[in-house]
């Protein structure tokens, strides 16, 4: 019995559900879709590493230090002779030298632009090898077999328009090196995004390495021995510290660092889920609540004839389900959809993944499932427990009940106590000495605001639709009158509209306000800072002395400053260690071209051999002026620094460590290396742009350098933090589409809610044109309100995230009025459209049939 109700009521209003299938449909689509990419690239990149891997490898040691390897440093080797003895192992077929690196750049001489990716996927040059699982084979042309031969991949060579014959140049630490492609290798598996060059041995040890030897030695077993033994007993041969792993071993190392690099996109797409989600669920709320009224007199006389409050609240949750699982379905049909987008997009970038070999595993089912239905059954279970409370007498009454009452009360206490909350947490965000703690406040704080609107929402509305709409009636008559009266009819339905609204854009608001502070903070920055007119970054290879000196041979450059950066570990006095970057920079880099904040201590310290530190690193490790720091760099150099200087919160570098580069030389062998940046001045009263045109060409033989003045390196900080904003853009683009679907189904509820009504408006004169602006003007206040109630929030989210890194760089506050004005005309224009579908139906009723209507 309660099934067949439920499925007459789901088929009969199955119309006024379509919009609430399409909020569970667009979740579910890209959290299955955002699963079925995430196992098809992984599974696809694990394949091909168990595919290629050797059986063992033995590498590089581990670093004590675990330090990253840093842009232009040489790579980590391993001895010639190393291969022999590994050979020598029982159980080892073949053991083959190898030298592949990832700090070098191809650039094609013929235009002097890269060949390869710019970003992302790496650039990797090594030796030709013929091993028994290469991932290459060559299709066209012979191997390299001299000093002046590479072999190219297929896919860098076809996007490049490079060929047998061409000429191709390696850039890297030791300089510029030409070559004659004399082949091309096509990949036998996937192809991960990154152009491959291959060299021959001879010339590989010594253009990329300096040296006689390889950075690992791959073997490969006979069968004799299973992997683990082959590592055994290649580590009892070898001794010496060297890493050996086997096939498995590099399968799983390398499946994890893919994973992890594509977890940002794993993480966004979820994001949009999640959002969709959330301004879904009260879009179903909305729906479920809507229906329950109409069908008060209904659940009135199922009560009436016997139905128990447990059979109502089971057949509107019943329909719920119904709606959950069908959303599902189509969901989980449609997250293909998102999958193969992705997949595309990835191979629109460099990465080659088949869209045919979808892994659709068990994972995908279950979580899409369990997210449309559980999000479906969760909104719709408020309205159902709603449903079941009313009295079969009250159900006859068009009237609140004193429940209704009592809860306005609850919502009223419990929407102050939360704002109240979130708002003091927010203050004291903005206010707390730390970064660590105020973001912790803040995320609570925004948490417990949103809440607490979304729980005031129903409250506001009145009083603040009564403010907005006060210009309606005299404005637009009749329409504009009952429009702003219908907005306040039902306040919980119009703050539940409105809420899903109001997450959107309140995230638009905030992001808005966090980026441009950001922008106008670096700006500021570099306006107090800089003193330089311009600045070269080096790029994968980092900036070699060839280049250094092209810089201080451009016509009008008075002084040129360098500064290497290195991965370093901090011994502390108290005996702790702290992980950080450290800047080598000679003297004039703060007498002439940096000004920097100077907390205590004097920068002319460093140059005596002093280390320069940031105020927050300091006060995190209780340092002080004179205290003694041991510096460990990477490959096992170490020195013991006194703190000469503790620069200030607001400045350009944050809390990097500085340090001069006579004093990291006695350390570090630096002299000679490739440095990250190069800054240029020019001489007094020379043309600034001229000038920086001749640089560009002075240094147009290298791609790899970016060449920037003050203004464009500000456009630089602003093109970056643009690249999160479209992203959040997009997330929130996904919120308010859905939030627009939420005001749709609402109007459109309404006016059948409403039917008799509207009838009886037509027959007492108000004609089609006013009705279908009565209706648009109140889509309209309430999409307004949303708005409203979103740039309040956003503000308050912007500028206490503002407050709290004010020490890390975002020490000027932006608030953008134009994204605001924007948005609330926006807000304008998404109530129009909304209203459009709804307000023609209206329309078109017969007057007489809606008069008619029960």
């Amino acid at each position: 019995m309660l099934l067949k109700t439920s499925l007459r009521s789901f088929f009969a209003h199955k119309g006024r559900m379509a919009l609430s299938l399409i909020a569970v449909v667009l979740s579910v689509a890209f959290v299955s879709g955002t699963l079925v990419f995430s196992n098809t690239a992984t599974g696809t990149f694990s394949r091909l590493f168990a595919a290629t891997a050797s059986d063992i490898s033995v590498q590089p040691p581990k670093p004590a230090d675990d330090a990253e390897p840093q842009d232009g440093d040489k790579p980590a080797t391993v001895p010639a002779p190393l291969a022999q003895q590994v050979a020598s192992v029982p159980g080892v077929k073949t053991a083959i030298g190898q030298v592949m690196v990832g700090n070098a750049i191809l650039v094609n001489p013929a235009t002097n632009k890269l060949v390869g990716p710019t970003s992302g996927a790496p650039t990797l040059v090594g030796n030709w090898t013929d091993t028994p699982r290469s991932p290459v084979k060559i299709t066209s042309g012979h191997a390299p077999q001299n000093s002046g031969e590479l072999v190219l991949d297929a896919d860098t060579a076809k996007k490049s328009r490079l060929g047998v014959g061409d000429r191709v140049r390696v850039d890297n630490a030791s300089g510029q090196h030409p070559y004659t492609i004399v082949g091309i290798a096509t990949f036998t598996t996937t192809n991960p995004g990154a152009a491959l060059a291959f060299l021959d041995t001879a010339t590989a040890q010594q253009v990329l390495l300096g040296e006689q030897a390889y950075t690992s030695v791959e073997a490969f077993g006979d069968g004799s021995r299973s992997n683990d033994q082959l590592k055994a007993d290649a580590l009892a041969k070898v001794g010496g510290g060297f890493q050996v792993k086997t096939a498995a071993e590099q399968k799983d190392e390398n499946t994890k660092a893919i994973g992890s690099g594509l977890d940002f996109m794993k993480y966004a797409m979820l994001g949009f889920a999640g959002i969709s989600l959330i301004v879904g669920g009260f879009l179903i709320i909305n729906t479920f609540s809507m229906l329950v009224a109409q069908r008060t007199r209904e659940i009135g006389l199922l009560r009436a004839i016997g139905g128990s409050r447990r059979q109502v609240n089971g057949s509107v949750l019943v329909e719920a389900l119904i709606l959950g699982v069908l959303g599902s379905t189509l969901g989980v049909a449609a997250g293909l959809g998102v999958a193969v987008g992705l997949i595309k997009l990835m191979n629109a970038i460099g990465m080659d993944l088949d869209a045919g070999d979808l892994e659709i595993g068990p994972d995908v089912f279950v979580a899409g499932y369990a997210v449309g239905i559980l999000i479906t059954v969760v909104a719709a279970w408020i309205p159902a427990r709603r449903a079941s409370r009313i009295a079969p007498m009250a159900a006859l009454r068009d009237h609140g009940t004193p429940a209704e009452a009592r809860s306005n009360i609850v919502r009223t206490v419990l929407g102050v106590l939360l704002t109240g909350g979130g708002a003091g947490l927010l203050v004291l965000a903005g206010t707390a000495d730390g970064a660590g703690t105020g973001g912790r406040l803040l995320g609570l704080g925004l948490l417990l605001t949103l809440i607490g609107f979304v729980v005031l929402g129903p409250l506001l509305a009145t009083v603040v639709i009564k403010v907005l709409g006060a210009l309606l009636p005299a404005l637009f008559g009749p329409s504009g009158k009952l429009a702003q009266r219908n907005a306040m009819r039902n306040p919980r339905r119009t703050g539940a509209t409105a809420a899903a609204l109001m997450i959107g854009l309140a995230l638009v608001i905030g992001s808005s306000v966090f980026s441009s502070s950001a922008v106008s903070s670096a700006s500021a920055q570099i306006d107090r800072s800089v003193g330089v007119d311009y600045i070269v970054s080096g790029g994968r290879t980092g900036a070699t002395p060839e280049m250094i000196d092209a810089v201080k041979r451009t016509p009008g450059i008075d002084h040129v400053t360098t500064e290497k950066d290195l991965d370093a570990r901090f011994q502390l006095p108290d005996g702790k260690t702290a992980r950080g970057g450290i800047a080598a920079v000679p003297p004039a880099f703060f007498s002439t071209d940096f000004r920097l904040p100077v907390k205590s201590g004097a920068v002319e310290s460093i140059s005596r051999g002093s280390l320069g530190i940031g105020e927050g690193f300091a006060t995190d490790h209780h340092l002080v002026v004179g205290d003694s720091i041991t510096v460990h760099y990477a490959g096992g150099h170490t020195q013991v620094l006194p703190v000469g200087v503790v620069f200030g919160k607001d400045s350009l570098y944050g809390d990097a460590s500085f340090v001069d580069f006579a004093t990291m030389a006695k350390a570090v062998p630096v002299a000679g290396q490739s440095v990250d940046r190069i800054y240029a001045k020019v001489v007094s009263g020379t043309d600034v742009d001229k000038t920086l045109t001749a640089l560009q060409d002075a240094l147009r033989p290298y791609p790899q350098l970016t060449v920037k003045d003050q203004a464009g390196y500000k456009e630089l900080v602003q093109s970056q933090v643009n690249t999160l904003l479209y992203l959040i853009y997009g997330l929130v683009g996904l919120s308010i589409t859905v939030a627009v679907l939420g005001v749709v189904n609402t109007l459109a509820l309404s006016v059948v809610e409403r039917t008799r009504e509207i009838g009886l408006l037509r027959a007492i004169g108000i004609s089609r044109r006013q009705l279908r602006r009565m209706i648009r003007l109140e889509s309209v206040v309430i999409a307004l309100f949303g708005a409203v109630l979103g740039t309040g929030l956003g503000l308050a989210w912007g500028v206490t995230a503002q407050r709290v890194l004010r020490d890390q760089g975002l020490g000027t506050l932006s608030v953008p009025t134009a994204t605001i004005v924007v948005t609330l005309v926006s807000s304008v224009v998404i109530g129009l459209v909304a209203a459009l579908v709804p307000a023609f139906r209206a329309g078109r009723m017969n007057v007489l049939a809606a008069i008619a209507t029960d």
